[in-house]
């Protein structure tokens, strides 16, 4: 039906509009973008309103768009733990950006070329490219739209539903939606109105739907269709309804886009340029003005954590990972992040002020829900658009703090350190206790030189049962002949936990102590027990600025500026300074001492916040035990409910996150019923499991035991006081 002759590979770019339509056209597209920009300006000036934010955000820029650039295109965050997720959002990104290079070529041609140069580019070769390219990729738009559609209202996707879904979400995929397929329906009807020309082939897709106008019969205003064409029905009239309707709805999209959802192709992109890699495992001190707070006003918030809110696509994949969410508590981090945001838009239009954060329902947050927060991370890893949610939970926790509003149990830790620098209230002359039963001495590190000063922490120097891990890890060093010693009395608690709570001035001094003795004593590096003391000490201590509360009467230290934030002090966890060990045949390992089969669980505060995986699996390999992975590893581990002060927190909870976890060791693991040990890292992961192990009905199925421990066993060198204590 080639009733249109081509003398050339190309097309008209207006085909089918007059003058009057071409000049309302640029008048509406104008009239939209003008309304864009002026939005996304009143959008950006709220961020300058927010405080400043303590780390460096906008150093290096080059590098943070190029990166920032590769994370977006790629796709790479939506892909984690979700295929089809990964799949739908990049056939939407892709194909978006191509239709809208394609119309920023449109533009360039009738302007650029015609209008100032006299010039036409978009023929021949170059326009059957960008014909195909533009089909392709705006077939897989429209197929990326229909993925969510089926994933949002058919299956409906538990994690995209809740209290902030909204009018405005369906907006948004039914006009990308509309915008896809109408694009697709326009060139259509031109390329069947033109005659189906051999070259428009190359649009496949609108090639086809014009093959099935001209098996349908639509008549065209140049047929002897009088009766037909004289009710107005014909392709022509169809394609100027068509090419209004959809430009009318393409200029609402581009004018709403500040205003709504589609706001966070733009916030998205700009949180991930500005995000702080370290970001969770590193919060923001506290400012030296006494008068500040933390979170009495949203104006406390920085210009970081409203681009945080704004961010915010609702996704849900953060709410899906949190294991305080899992176990019914009141957290989802995706509300806290929207709930936020939502009073800050309520307070721009006019609404009365409330308290961010209290214990009663007239608040933005309740106390309680941040309560529930295991400071685990799951939630920043899992998020697409680098969300920080843990400094903005940090922030109102802090102000709890100000307030009073901690709960009775974790006050009373708070009080426990105060006075005995432990979190068990004990006294710091039997911290040193636990080396008693073992058949060497312990070196004091404060009085002699050595290679590692060793951190123990409070609960392989309290409790029982981790106290057999500090003697397995003492008997391992003794063993490997390396030169060690501890600080006995004058360690204290390390502070991560209670500050990841809210408690941060009784962290600072608990700092300062740990700095100021530390630089009395000689040693190459530190050692620590608990991935907890290992983050703080590796990446909080060095950011500390103890001149600001140099003249705080709270302070009882005297501090110096010789902590070195670029690495003048070495912090090792003890997997990573006793896999050197191995590695360098100083433990009499062969890799076949052991045959149990045994799962291993990742500590949040080593595998999502240090990214440390490895060094404990090559352990449990060269003791010769086979490890059987949970579906649950590595940075997708699931926390054991300890980390943020869980481990002092009473939740009815059920099941619990320990329970949970061994669960998933027992029946989801590849050879779950013959995983005889599940192995941890982590002195509170082992009070955790020992607890879920007891709760849950486990006891007589599977045994929860430290890496040192099957290293001890595997070498055979175990103490006669862990003998004791295991067969009792």
């Amino acid at each position: 039906m080639n009733v249109v002759a081509q003398t050339e590979v190309a097309r008209e770019t207006y085909w089918g509009i007059s003058d009057t339509g071409y000049a309302v056209f640029y008048l509406l597209a104008f009239t939209a973008i003008a309304v864009f920009l002026y939005g996304v300006y009143q959008r950006f000036s709220r961020y300058a309103e927010g405080d400043d934010d303590s780390f460096a955000r906008l150093d290096d820029l080059s590098s943070r768009i190029v990166n920032a650039s590769k994370i977006v295109l790629s796709n790479e965050k939506q892909f984690n733990r979700d295929l089809y997720g990964g799949l739908m959002h990049s056939f939407i990104l892709w194909g978006f950006l191509t239709l809208f290079i394609a119309t920023l070529i449109l533009m360039a041609e009738e302007y650029a070329a015609k209008k100032l140069l006299h010039l036409s580019f978009w023929d021949g070769d170059f326009y059957l490219a960008y014909q195909f390219i533009v089909d392709a990729l705006g077939l897989l738009f429209v197929v990326g739209i229909g993925m969510a559609i089926y994933r949002r209202y058919w299956v409906r996707n538990h994690r995209l539903w809740g209290r902030h879904t909204s009018t405005e979400d369906d907006v948004f995929i039914w006009t990308l939606f509309a915008l896809g397929v109408g694009g697709f329906l326009l060139e259509g009807l031109r390329v069947y109105s033109q005659g189906l020309p051999d070259h428009e082939i190359v649009s496949f897709v609108a090639y086809g739907m014009a093959l099935g106008f001209e098996a349908i019969g639509l008549p065209t205003l140049g047929a002897e269709q009088a009766g037909l064409n004289g009710a107005g029905l014909n392709v022509e009239n169809l394609h100027w309804l068509a090419w209004w309707s959809h430009s009318l709805i393409a200029f609402f999209f581009i004018a709403w886009v500040p205003y709504a959802k589609p706001f966070h192709m733009i916030s998205s992109f700009a949180n991930v340029v500005t995000r702080d890699e370290n970001a969770g495992n590193r919060l923001p001190n506290v400012p030296s003005d006494l008068d500040a707070t933390n979170a009495e006003s949203i104006d406390d918030f920085t210009w970081k954590e409203l681009l945080d809110q704004d961010a915010c696509t609702k996704c849900g994949r953060c709410s899906s990972v949190c294991p305080a969410k899992a176990s019914d508590r009141p957290l989802d981090p995706r509300n806290v992040i929207l709930d936020l945001k939502r009073y800050r838009e309520e307070l721009e239009a006019g609404g009365e002020e409330k308290p961010i954060i209290a214990d009663g329902g007239t608040s933005v947050i309740n106390t309680e829900t941040m309560e529930s927060c295991m400071a685990c991370m799951a939630c920043m890893d899992a998020c697409p658009v680098e969300i920080e949610h843990l400094k903005s939970f940090t922030r109102l926790n802090r102000q709890m703090t100000d307030q009073g509003d901690v709960a009775p149990s974790m006050q009373d830790v708070f009080q426990n350190v105060m006075q005995n620098g432990n979190t068990f209230g004990d006294s710091p002359r039997d911290r040193g206790e636990w080396t008693e039963e073992l058949e060497f001495d312990v070196a004091d590190a404060r009085e002699e030189e050595v290679d590692y000063l060793w951190y123990v922490g409070d609960f392989p120097s309290y409790d029982e049962r981790n106290k057999q891990v500090a003697r397995s890890l003492a008997t391992i060093l003794q063993e490997a002949d390396v030169s060690f010693g501890i600080l006995f009395d004058d360690e204290k608690y390390d502070g991560n936990d209670i500050r990841r709570v809210g408690e941060e001035l009784l962290y600072v001094e608990l700092a300062g102590h740990h700095v100021e003795t530390w630089e009395e004593c000689e040693f190459d590096k530190i050692v620590c027990t608990d991935p907890h003391s290992y983050n703080t000490f590796k990446n909080e201590y060095p950011e500390l600025n103890f001149d600001e509360f140099a003249d705080d009467p709270m302070m009882p230290f005297e501090y110096t500026d010789q902590w070195n934030a670029d690495g003048e002090i070495d912090v090792l966890h003890w997997t990573q300074a006793v896999e050197e060990l191995v590695s360098e045949g100083k433990l009499d390992l062969n890799g076949d001492e052991l045959d149990y089969t045994v799962t291993y669980h990742d500590p949040c505060h080593l595998g999502r916040y240090n990214d440390e995986y490895e060094a404990p699996r090559e352990l449990i390999k060269a003791t010769g035990c086979e490890l059987d992975e949970m579906p649950r590893n590595r940075d997708d581990s699931f926390c054991c409910g300890g980390g943020g002060g869980g481990l002092w927190m009473d939740f009815e909870e059920e099941p619990k996150p320990s329970e949970e976890r061994i669960r998933e060791a027992l029946e989801d693991t590849d050879n779950g019923p013959d995983v005889e040990k599940f192995v941890v890292a982590c002195p509170m992961c082992m009070t955790m499991y020992e607890d879920g192990r007891k709760t849950g009905g486990y006891e007589d199925e599977i045994e929860i035991v430290d890496v040192a421990e099957l290293i001890v066993e595997a070498i055979g060198k175990e103490t006669e006081a862990n003998l004791e204590v295991a067969a009792n």
